[in-house]
């Protein structure tokens, strides 16, 4: 509404500025046209009329506030004095004819429709004043040894018009502008700054609470809860690693999902080093970069799958492989398929999120309807593997049960 009104209160001015200054020069010009240059007829007549009927005219706006109206009533006053003034001080070759700018000029700063229909008007206007110039027989009633100092006069109002109101009302609204423009991107640098501090303590939050976990785990001797504490410290991890490249990067809207998953992979082998692992990721996958609300549900699945690879695929003491790879999918914007296969031991096929009572295969097939897409098990000859479709669109999270 402010801007609304904002716009209003400049419309306002600039009816206001255009009718008090032309009218005042309508009327000096009309005077100046009889008693100094002997002019009498339809010339002095319009400027005069045109004079009062403008200030009449801006009166009744400052009592009915009906600027539409005005607006309107003030162009199509101008429009029959320029038309009756040019036609009078020689037809199509009046300098007056010039005035015809002014009024399109009007309409467009008025609104765009208004430009268009004052630019149509104008133009079968000028036709109409050609005709009448080349077979009509109207009286040019400037004499001929004034007709300079009338071309100078007719200069200098529209200069006037033109420079002094509407140049000047552009210039106001461009420092307007430019001020406005210096304050948004002011707030918007002031946000980005309380943004990356919010993911910078959001990092410092999770991993408080990764530490607290992984001390829990360290101080129990049940096993169960010990294993409990590290996966969750790991699922918290991998949200931390999120909000610590969103504060270090210049784009706090997008990740860069490849580099986010590097570090998550290497994270997830160097946590797994207690079974003295050799496994090598492979990483294939595009340059793309994710939003958050997709980067978080899709780096818990993948630390789900990858967690279970070096968990139950792969013994003590073995070396092995897990394989990455993202694809954008052609047929549908935004969407993408992602598989990761291993060559461990695998697991049996009649094992799934729905008969087993692992919390990993359950949280993958939630986050997979998260992220609206699926999980589903590749069929391989060794080790496990799931292909996984999903969408990056801006869009609320639901929880992870919906």
């Amino acid at each position: 509404m402010n801007i609304i009104q904002s716009r209003l209160d400049s419309q306002s001015r600039l009816l206001i500025n255009f009718a008090y200054s032309s009218s005042a020069l309508a009327f000096l010009i009309g005077i100046f046209l009889i008693y100094t240059m002997g002019v009498l007829g339809y010339i002095p007549a319009t400027f005069i009329l045109y004079a009062i009927l403008n200030l009449t005219n801006t009166f009744l706006y400052k009592k009915y506030n009906k600027l539409l109206i005005t607006s309107l009533i003030s162009s199509g006053l101008s429009l029959i004095g320029v038309i009756v003034v040019t036609i009078y001080s020689g037809g199509i070759n009046s300098p007056f004819i010039f005035v015809f700018s002014i009024i399109i000029l009007g309409g467009y700063m008025t609104a765009h429709i208004f430009g268009k229909i004052y630019l149509t008007i104008v133009l079968l206007a000028i036709i109409g004043i050609y005709v009448i110039t080349e077979f009509g027989s109207v009286t040019n009633e400037i004499p001929e040894n004034s007709k300079e100092l009338y071309s100078l006069i007719s200069i200098v109002f529209c200069s006037y018009l033109l420079l002094g109101v509407f140049g000047k009302h552009l210039l106001l609204t461009h420092e307007r502008l430019e001020a406005s423009k210096s304050k948004i991107e002011a707030g918007i640098a002031e946000k980005e700054v309380l943004l990356r501090t919010v993911h910078h303590r959001v990092k410092n939050n999770l991993q408080t609470v990764s530490s607290l976990l992984s001390l829990q785990s360290k101080n129990t001797d049940n096993n169960k809860i010990k294993e409990l504490a590290i996966s969750s410290q790991l699922r918290i991890n991998s949200m931390a690693m999120i909000h610590e490249m969103l504060y270090m990067q210049n784009n706090i809207s997008k990740i860069a999902f490849k580099p986010y998953l590097k570090e998550l992979t290497d994270f997830l082998i160097k946590s797994a080093n207690s079974k003295n692992l050799d496994i090598t990721i492979n990483i294939d996958m595009p340059e793309v970069n994710l939003g958050l609300d997709t980067t978080i549900p899709l780096g818990l699945l993948i630390n789900e799958a990858v967690t279970n690879s070096l968990k139950y695929g792969f013994p003590e003491n073995t070396a092995g492989q897990i394989d990455i790879l993202l694809q954008e999918n052609n047929r549908e914007s935004h969407s993408y398929f992602l598989d990761i296969t291993d060559n461990g031991i695998g697991f049996p096929e009649e094992i799934n999120h729905k008969t087993t009572k692992s919390l990993g295969l359950k949280l993958m097939h939630n986050l997979g309807r998260q992220l609206r897409g699926s999980v589903t098990r590749i069929q391989t000859n060794k080790g496990t593997g799931y292909h996984i479709t999903f969408k990056d669109k801006d869009r609320h999270l639901p929880g992870i049960n919906g």
